[in-house]
């Protein structure tokens, strides 16, 4: 039987993209599925036919020896079509692992060569003032690394991996059982329908080794405990050949000797003698960014607080800093001398004046207002 023209069987035309080309077969491989049309034999020569346009199309070497001699141009390619529906599901398994959503057997290749690596986690303390600037670490983290050896492949350098004999290189195990197709990973090969023969002496197949691997952390302005950083691809080696899986840095910053955080703002409690707080003075206070002089205004209060704008953390998803607040602290003095104690009964002496003072003064004010009072009630 002649065979038709490949772009006529999936419906484009010659100057069709993979795209298109891809489309169209996923359309036709759907229609004519063998689950669909159980004992259809039109449909299953349809289905095998579409299969083979799109294995040919799909190729830019074959189209290109397809375009230019036609069906005989792919003689010497060695391709002569499928020889049964295993080969073409296997074949094809990204086209038909969709058809799962259809209640169809896919023949979808599940193969543990090539997994991806795990990700690793490691808790990284740095400084209080290494959080607010930002530094880098250079670390060693215990990981599974590739083997140098083999590189990844599992095999030993000169060897090959060898077409699995239990699923013939499909990677599966196929089964029927009613209109249905039920495929199983085939235990030999884990889905890879290839074998190892003769594996690397140095990591025995595996393609990894365990290992220290020094990686460079570079740490963000702003950070605080529990910030967590990503590096991609620094994790565990993936499984012969698979990618890296990601590492995952968890921050813990140690305490500042004098400066506590809250957000952004920074905190801190500054003690002074009570003859400070009342007559006022400068002092020096340590900062982020070095000694500040801060000056105490005459008369102030245990518990009042001074600002200092833009002296805080660094915003660590933005611009700017937060503030430091400065909080007072008056200290009752202990241990007096007893001129100390003489000085402060004369001081106190003259704060009972002035009470006594205020308190005459307060007393006239009050006796006038009621006598206001009481006018204005005898007038109304």
């Amino acid at each position: 039987m002649e065979k038709r023209d490949y772009y006529e069987v999936l419906g484009v035309s010659r100057n069709a993209t993979e795209d298109e080309i891809k489309k169209a077969y996923r359309k036709l491989a759907l229609k004519y599925h063998p689950d669909r049309n159980p004992g259809d034999k039109e449909a299953e020569e349809k289905f095998k036919e579409a299969a083979e346009a799109y294995e040919v199309l799909r190729d830019p070497e074959k189209r290109r020896l397809y375009d230019q001699f036609g069906h005989a141009g792919l003689q010497g390619t060695g391709f002569s079509g499928f020889q049964g529906f295993e080969d073409i599901f296997s074949s094809f398994s990204d086209i038909f692992e969709d058809f799962f959503s259809f209640g169809f057997g896919s023949g979808r290749r599940r193969s543990e060569r090539g997994q991806p690596g795990h990700d690793l986690a490691y808790d990284l303390k740095i400084t209080f003032e290494e959080a607010a600037f930002g530094t880098e670490k250079t670390v060693e983290i215990p990981t599974l690394v590739e083997c140098d050896s083999c590189g990844g492949t599992g095999l030993e350098p000169g060897s090959r991996e060898e077409i699995c004999p239990t699923c013939r290189g499909h990677g599966q195990i196929f089964q029927t059982q009613g209109f249905f197709r039920i495929s199983t990973t085939c235990n030999r090969c884990k889905g890879s329908g290839k074998i190892i023969t003769s594996p690397c002496k140095e990591c025995g197949g595996e393609g990894r080794l365990q290992r220290f691997r020094k990686v460079n952390i570079k740490i963000p302005a702003g950070v605080d405990t529990g910030t967590r950083l990503r590096l991609k691809g620094k994790g565990e080696a993936g499984y012969r050949g698979g990618p890296s899986g990601d590492l995952y840095v968890r921050i813990l910053v140690e305490p500042h000797e004098f400066l506590e955080r809250e957000g952004d703002n920074l905190y801190c409690r500054v003690p002074v003698s009570f003859v400070q707080a009342a007559l006022g003075d400068s002092i020096e206070i340590p900062t982020l960014n070095g000694n500040r002089t801060l000056e105490i205004k005459p008369g102030t209060q245990s518990g009042d607080t001074y600002l200092f704008r833009g002296e805080g953390i660094p915003h660590l998803h933005g611009y700017g800093r937060g503030d430091l607040i400065v909080e007072i602290l008056v200290k009752t003095p202990t241990n007096l001398t007893r001129r100390q104690k003489e000085l402060l009964k004369e001081f106190a002496e003259i704060e009972a004046t002035k009470s006594k003072k205020d308190s005459s003064i307060w007393s006239v004010f009050s006796k006038k207002k009621k006598g206001e009072r009481q006018k204005r009630r005898a007038a109304g």
